[in-house]
């Protein structure tokens, strides 16, 4: 297609699967395609994409996020430098078996129906079929990944990888089986790290209930927000130092319901302003109190089944109960008791899964852990020492906080989709094997059984950065692109699996797997909710990308997003939130039709920077400086100013500040002045037109290639029409405009910064007045300059302007204005508009403005209002009282240029 031939309106969807298919083609994304061979030598760039789970639908979360890496890609890669940006799916434990269980429940099956291996092989089936669906979804917002490395964190060469790592921390004695409080979630029947139980701040209860002294002298009152686990309490604790309870210490009570007797216990965990002081003990279902139990050698009592329903362990009446039913009966039966002292809101935070958002119940359990305090001191040292750096700033700080405090790792999980525990037990000896590959024999001559558990899926997750470059074997990949440069990521995966990776790194490869976490805002809707499936306030990309483009969808989100802000759009108006970017989309496209046209002919050049150098193809010359006008220097100028302005801001990571820089030039400084400008040249009716041609096309190809990284199909689709352009050329692996030192013109943009102002005063006064857009006027201008001399044709055209003379202003009632130098225009009105209406329209406005002036003043002359009235409140009125005042003064001045 040539530049005649583009459609007059920009329709994205016919261009951007076909420009995607032709990147492909080129090899365009890949480190050793093309591009790659080219920049040997150059220091990589390396993106880890964070591997959207294999189940996953493309969300706003996943656009934006993708968008930020593959704007910072594409800089790169146009930088000159092999750019990887790796993409990968995850296997997503429970999340993927979540699916498929829901799936076989359909047929009337659960898992245990089919066993463990017909279960796996039905989701490797379902994985097979929908696993690479988020990938593809990618590529239709331009996604520049390399989808040649592509993984999956269960693929053989990861899990070898696994296995390594299992092996090589357990025999440092890092990896250790123990008995412990852990998260469990009662539907997807598994243990849950700390990260992976939310924490969500809930308007609960805080119950009172009297225990009962054994000897008969009272009772001591304890305060829980889980009365039913009151059943399998062994103990009460009160603070060793509190006075209140100093002689109970050592006493018993009567546990009521179950009738057993416990002790009355001093520990220094326990909070003496939390409730009355005194803490009932369930060894066997709180943290804290299996701790107590430890040291002072408890009875545990496990009083739940792996559902949560009461177990055998309770009185027969609660047996099977749900555990919020067994709260309710214990609450009942203390107040039927007289043993329900109090009940009290209170406001918690209570644990949830991150996948199905039940409440998670704390509940002892035999699990794997890793030990994490020697893999965390590298990890914080990186930071503190200057060689991990986070933006925002304050991330770092976080990060350095959960380091400090870190607590070991549940890594093993109750289900059947992952990466098994590499241990096998013996029955016959008791041994246990921990080994890199699998084992069906034990050395005494017995079967050997696997563990039944999986891994944590983070567990595979934390390995990426070197394990899909081919770790444990010192591959190519993993020599070139080991460590990598940035990780781009949400806050809220900064502990699941930013940190872990540092960790990762340190412990295997010797060296931390990135330099810079750049930690992005959330997308959110206009009451700033996070978008949910749940509360039904998501945006579905693909349909913005259908609708508007993934240009305007990539524009919208980076000009939206300051660094460590939020991305606000409106769910219920998709066409006024992504109206920026599909407006922009359009003023491009329009803006380039209309030059790509005008660059066609034996006389198209473009400039370099001060100078010009000739177009591809022949009958192309330089164009000498001395043959550019103030305008020409001016957009030269505005162009080197944009290139190292948006360059300063992409190496900033200030990516809207980026977007603005090229938005500003492309809108205004090119399309809305410099166009206008040149047309009379570039029609022919004024010399200059084949300097104006090289300076357009040259300062519009900058553009194109600054806004690339953002809005890569309509800056493609441009830039390749430009005369004489080769076939396998794209922007993609263009090289990034430098700045120019021959560019800065000060006194270039000092002077037609001046002729903006004289244009804009003129438009402004015709807008006041109501001068009829077909009329010109008449304008006196105090001084010559210069730049209204060279530029007096744009002055008239832009500005609809008949005569355009210098000297002091005529006796004739008319406008008047001041421009930022001191200079003064002045324009006749007498024939452009009536006089006599006008002044009665401007009188009629000056005695409203009276009469709401008077109002104001009786207002805050009244006393009991200035000294009863909130501060706040006095000082808007004395505000809108100053606005109306300046209102009329400006109606008087125009009064009195007019002669009313």
């Amino acid at each position: 297609m040539s530049a005649d031939e583009l459609p007059p309106q920009y329709n994205p969807a016919a261009i951007e699967a076909e420009l995607y298919r032709r990147w492909l083609k080129l090899e365009s994304f890949r480190p050793d395609g093309p591009m790659g061979r080219r920049t040997a030598g150059q220091q990589p760039y390396v993106i880890m994409m964070p591997p959207p789970n294999v189940t996953a639908v493309l969300h706003m979360g996943h656009g934006l996020n993708n968008t930020i890496q593959d704007v910072l890609v594409r800089f790169e890669r146009m930088r000159g430098r092999p750019a990887l940006w790796l993409p990968g799916t995850d296997h997503a434990g429970i999340a993927t078996q979540n699916v498929v269980e829901k799936l076989i429940a359909r047929e009337g099956q659960t898992r245990f129906d089919l066993g463990r291996e017909e279960f796996v092989r039905r989701v490797w089936a379902f994985v097979d079929q929908t696993g690479s669906t988020i990938l593809d979804q990618l590529k239709a917002i331009g996604s520049s990944a390399d989808w040649s490395r592509t993984y999956f964190t269960l693929d053989e060469d990861l899990s070898r990888a696994v296995r390594e790592v299992f092996v090589r921390l357990h025999e440092k004695g890092l990896i250790y089986r123990g008995k412990y409080i852990i998260n469990w979630c009662p539907r997807c029947l598994t243990a849950l790290s700390n990260e992976e139980a939310e924490k969500e701040e809930t308007d609960g209860r805080l119950w009172r209930l009297r225990y009962p002294l054994t000897d008969g002298s009272g009772h001591l009152t304890v305060a829980t927000t889980r009365p039913e686990t009151m059943l399998g309490d062994t103990a009460v604790a009160v603070h060793p130092e509190d006075e209140r309870y100093a002689r109970l210490i050592g006493r018993r009570v009567r546990l009521p319901l179950a009738d057993r007797e416990i002790p009355i216990i001093a520990d220094e965990a326990i909070d003496r302003a939390f409730g009355t002081g005194a803490v009932k003990v369930t060894p066997a279902h709180d943290p804290v109190d299996f701790e107590i139990g430890q040291r002072h050698g408890l009875q545990v009592i496990d009083i739940m089944t792996p559902e949560a329903r009461m177990a055998e362990t309770v009185p027969e009446r609660f047996q099977g109960l749900d555990r919020f039913e067994a709260r309710k009966r214990v609450v009942q039966e203390f107040e039927a008791l007289g043993l329900l002292d109090k009940v009290e809101n209170h406001r918690h935070a209570v644990g949830h899964c991150y996948r199905c958002d039940t409440v998670i119940e704390p509940r002892l359990s035999d699990q794997w852990f890793v030990r994490m305090k020697p893999l965390a001191e590298p990890a914080l040292k990186a930071y503190t020492d200057g060689k991990l750096r986070f933006i925002p700033e304050r991330r770092g700080e976080e990060y350095a906080h959960w380091m400090g405090t870190i607590r070991d790792w549940c890594i093993s999980r109750q289900l059947w989709w992952g990466h098994r525990i590499p241990v096998w037990y013996c029955d016959g000896c008791g041994k246990t094997a921990v080994s890199r590959t699998d084992l069906a024999v034990c050395p005494c001559g017995h079967p050997l059984r696997q563990d039944e558990d999986v891994l944590d899926t983070w567990f595979s997750s934390w390995l990426v950065p070197f394990s899909s470059l081919g770790w444990p074997e010192r591959t190519e990949d993993l020599r070139r692109f080991y460590p990598g440069s940035v990780l781009v990521t949400a806050p809220e995966i900064l502990f699941f699996w930013v940190a872990r990776m540092v960790m990762a790194g340190c412990e295997f490869m010797g060296d931390i797997p990135f330099h810079t976490v750049y930690l992005h805002g959330t997308v959110r809707d206009t009451q700033h909710r996070k978008m949910s499936k749940s509360l039904g306030n998501g945006i579905d990309p693909l349909e913005v990308v259908e609708k508007f483009g993934a240009d305007a969808l990539r524009y919208t989100v980076v000009a939206g997003m300051a660094v460590g802000t939020d991305v606000i759009l409106d769910p219920d108006d998709l066409e006024t939130s992504f109206a920026p970017g599909r407006n922009f989309a359009n003023k491009v496209w329009n803006a380039g039709r209309f030059i790509l046209t005008n660059l066609d002919g034996p006389t198209g050049r473009r400039a370099d920077g001060r100078g010009l150098r000739p177009l591809a193809g022949k009958h192309r010359t330089v164009v000498r400086p001395d043959e550019l006008g103030l305008a020409d220097r001016w957009i030269i100028a505005r162009c080197d100013a944009m290139v190292r302005d948006a360059t300063a801001n992409y190496e900033k990571f200030r990516l809207n500040e980026a977007a603005s820089a090229v938005y500003h030039f492309v809108w205004s400084d090119l399309a809305d002045w410099y166009l206008e400008q040149a047309k009379p040249r570039l029609y022919g009716s004024e010399p200059g037109g084949d300097v104006a041609r090289a300076v357009i096309g040259r300062t519009f190809e900058v553009a194109l290639a600054v806004l690339h990284p953002i809005m890569p199909f309509v800056t493609e689709a441009l830039w390749r029409r430009f005369p004489g352009r080769a076939a396998g050329a794209t922007l993609v692996t263009a090289p990034w405009p430098l700045k120019d030192d021959r560019a800065p013109d000060a006194a270039a943009e000092r002077e037609f910064a001046l002729v903006q102002e004289l244009v804009g005063a003129i438009r402004q006064i015709r807008a006041e007045y109501g001068v009829e857009p077909g009329k010109a006027v008449n304008v006196r201008v105090s001084v010559e300059r210069p730049a209204f001399r060279a530029e007096a044709g744009t002055i008239r055209r832009l500005a609809k302007v008949g005569t355009l003379a210098y000297g002091a202003p005529l006796a004739e009632p008319g406008a008047n204005a001041v421009l930022s130098d001191g200079t003064a225009l002045y324009i006749a009105l007498g024939e452009l508009v009536d006089l006599r209406k006008e002044c009665e329209r401007l009188g009629a406005e000056s005695a409203r403005l009276g009469q709401l002036i008077e109002g104001q003043r009786k207002k805050l002359g009244n006393e009991q209002f200035t000294s009863r009235a909130p501060a706040n409140v006095v000082q808007h009125e004395r505000d809108k009282l100053a606005s109306l005042e300046q209102q009329r003064q400006v109606l008087s001045e125009k009064r009195q240029q007019l002669g009313c």
